[in-house]
């Protein structure tokens, strides 16, 4: 096991020190990244589909998985260098490995969600909080039932989000831990009394008629599906980081001008290919429509921290003390992310500009 791991650090070494004198020399970079079945990753998608990866001088190599908790667990083993994930588990990541935020995929508030069935009693209340007048359920109505849920993650803070408005909190529910798929599963099959979904997983739910009991946008919250990266590899590399955001950038300038309705039919090609599932043009459409993505200027502007926090950083800062409020983090995990200044604009302003065009 120890020469494993020996070997293990010393193949790490030689991808650092070569990726960087690769780039210099015109050569591509190998760049292993980690994704999961979400609207961030059609970007890179398709920026690989037009070789827009070659173009920064990188081959990507886009990786599948379940959850931001599985991403985690494989970066010791070297399996990723950047990374597409919700805000909550980038925030474990630089917890458990020093991870960096180096850019932001979209606003994914409005699509993570707790749906409910719609004969639930949760589902016959609403308003019961006058300054939330769209969401459904109440403490009588929801206290001691069953959530399924991908704990630590976007769903977590969406069902988190929506007790607290309630005036409660995880200790008044039982929360079942599911992958995202399980989870849609196990309630279609009658378990559970609710369960919290990301999208298009939460539309796969709304379709089969369930109620959306709260989101995280109409809960008063904010959340960001972010672009993390191996701070190691980051620093030894910095040119191969600003080039891989730079074919990034180039999807999210794309997306941002081209109507939904013409990259419906791509999206929908994206998800059967790369995820092996199949959704319906109303789905695909709507996915697209409720991902808001911010183009280069504005991230630049999102994650200035010049005159102080960035709104990236205290976007964080606010995640961290939630969980701690929740028991989800200790004191000693709060003090060591609560500056987020692992949010880092560095690489961002390395970009070369500008962006090329996506046409």
């Amino acid at each position: 096991m120890l020469k494993k791991w020996i070997a293990l650090a010393m193949a790490a070494v030689f991808v650092l020190s070569l990726s960087g004198a690769a780039v210099a020399a015109g050569k591509l970079v190998k760049v292993p990244t980690a994704w999961m079945d979400e609207h961030e990753t059609f970007l890179m998608w398709y920026a690989k589909e037009k070789g827009w990866d070659k173009d920064a001088g990188l081959d990507v190599e886009i990786k599948y998985f379940n959850s931001g908790a599985d991403i985690l667990n494989a970066l010791p083993s070297g399996e990723w260098v950047f990374a597409g994930m919700g805000a909550v588990p980038a925030m474990l990541g630089n917890l458990r490995y020093d991870t960096i935020i180096i850019g932001n995929g979209n606003d994914e508030s409005m699509t993570n969600g707790v749906v409910v069935r719609k004969d639930s009693p949760i589902a016959k209340v609403k308003g019961w909080n006058k300054d939330f007048p769209d969401v459904l359920g109440s403490p009588e109505t929801v206290r001691g039932k069953t959530f399924l849920c991908t704990t630590m993650s976007s769903p977590h803070m969406a069902l988190s989000s929506w007790l607290k408005v309630l005036g409660l909190t995880d200790k008044d529910v039982i929360i079942k831990n599911m992958d995202q798929p399980q989870a849609l599963g196990a309630f279609e099959n009658g378990t559970g009394d609710g369960v919290a979904l990301w999208a298009p997983h939460l539309y796969v739910g709304e379709a089969k008629g369930w109620k959306m009991a709260g989101d995280i946008k109409n809960c008063g919250q904010t959340l960001p599906i972010v672009i993390q990266a191996d701070k190691k590899f980051a620093d030894a590399n910095p040119e191969v980081i600003a080039a891989f955001l730079r074919a990034y950038m180039r999807g999210i300038h794309m997306l941002k001008n081209e109507p939904p309705e013409s990259l419906a039919p791509l999206y929908r090609r994206f998800f059967m290919e790369w995820a092996g599932q199949q959704y319906t043009p109303e789905v695909a459409l709507k996915d697209i429509k409720t991902h808001p993505v911010f183009n280069y200027e504005e991230q630049l502007k999102l994650l200035d921290n010049s005159r102080g926090m960035s709104e990236a950083q205290q976007w964080q800062q606010y995640l961290a003390a939630f969980f701690t409020q929740l028991g989800r983090l200790t004191p000693a995990e709060y003090e060591k992310v609560k500056s987020a200044d692992y949010v880092t604009d560095k690489f961002l302003k390395m970009v070369k500009q500008p962006v090329p065009p996506y046409k």
